[in-house]
């Protein structure tokens, strides 16, 4: 998701509909909200702390995704205070698999800024949550709006194609130019007396109905009022981006098995998967051996291959080979792990686990659990 400002002192931006026009469109899209959203578990409450974990965890990620982790991370931390006393691990446990992790530690610091400084109550007060770790302008703008009604205007993706496509715009809509025209546009536009509901209204179009291949034009509420469709331009804009191509990553990991269970790795805390537990794993250059780079770094004797597994980041792609290693003698933690620990393989991790972690264990036939 993106971020977006705030609405104060905004000039009215160049838009090819009338003053009344506009205000046909706002009630158009608001009464389709009110009467066709979905009905999502965040959208039933107006606890800020909920709402808050809600915008935190929809960010680069499907809603049917999040509302499994959403129950779950409740059950576990119901309130601010909940949260803020637990170890960062926990909070990492109970986020293993979701994804972008360095959300979890921003939220998990936030949480006990809110304890320390507020008492626990999230402030109702722009400049405030904007002092909050992990709160950029499109956090604020979403939660500001939604718990406590302030006029703030919200753009990420989906909003900022449905704005691209009213006003008809050309090119990338998330290029840095483009989104603070966009975001001019957004606070001009907003209802300030129904701005939790005109976000959570246009981020609702671009999710079900202004979807970036398939516009569902024929029922949207704005299409009327829309630029893009008069001119049946709607499938050409925004303009797709180009995809980057992501280098490949070439890993081998260790199933090291135990008297005392499945040896388990801690990464450091910066960088890729930080404080994360996983198979001890070794990067591989282009012309490296697998066994051969295992048994450098771990010393002990490589035993058959257990299973291969690919993961796709943002930013690269994982390709793992698991390989079972017989100890001789002590394991001892070798950089760029911070601590080595025998787990139970039935049982839970000490701590989170990615994706591309699961995956690896899985390779190897072990499944631990998730947390509670």
């Amino acid at each position: 998701m993106h971020d977006s400002e705030g609405s104060d002192a905004v000039e009215s931006p160049e838009f090819p509909l009338s003053p009344a026009e506009i205000d046909e469109l706002r009630e158009g899209v608001l009464a389709w909200y009110r009467s066709s959203a979905r009905d999502l578990p965040w959208r039933r409450t107006r606890d800020p702390y909920r709402i808050w974990l809600s915008e935190v965890m929809l960010q680069q990620t499907r809603v049917e995704a999040v509302k499994p982790y959403y129950r779950r991370f409740l059950e576990r931390f119901p309130t601010v205070e909940a949260l803020a006393a637990a170890p960062e691990d926990e909070v990492l446990a109970a986020w293993s698999g979701l994804g972008y992790y360095a959300r979890a530690r921003a939220l998990h610091r936030a949480a006990r800024e809110v304890v320390e400084r507020w008492d626990g109550r999230l402030p109702a007060d722009e400049a405030a949550l904007r002092q909050l770790p992990g709160f950029g302008p499109y956090t604020v703008a979403a939660v500001g709006s939604i718990a406590f009604g302030l006029p703030l205007a919200a753009v990420d993706g989906n909003i900022a194609r449905v704005l691209s496509r009213w006003l008809c715009l050309e090119g990338d809509a998330r290029s840095p130019a483009r989104m603070n025209e966009l975001r001019r546009v957004a606070a001009w536009l907003l209802p300030p007396e129904s701005a939790g509901d005109w976000n959570q209204a246009l981020m609702e179009l671009g999710a079900t109905l202004c979807l970036p291949r398939r516009p569902a034009c024929l029922v949207c509420p704005a299409s009327v009022h829309c630029r893009a469709r008069r001119q049946g331009r709607q499938h050409a804009i925004p303009a797709p981006r180009r995809a980057k191509e992501r280098p490949v990553i070439r890993l081998a990991a260790a199933l090291v098995l135990g008297d005392e269970g499945v040896l388990l790795a801690r990464r450091p805390p910066e960088g890729l998967f930080a404080s994360l537990w996983e198979l001890p794993s070794v990067e591989l250059g282009e012309e490296d051996d697998p066994r051969e780079a295992l048994s450098r770094f771990l010393g002990p004797e490589v035993g058959e291959e257990l299973g291969r597994t690919e993961q796709v980041l943002t930013h690269r792609e994982l390709r793992t080979v698991v390989y079972r290693l017989h100890p001789v003698g002590s394991v001892h933690v070798r950089e760029p792990y911070v601590e080595f620990r025998w787990v139970d393989p039935a049982g839970e991790p000490p701590g989170g686990l990615s994706s591309a972690a699961r995956k690896a264990l899985a390779a190897a036939g072990i499944r631990l659990r998730r947390g509670r």
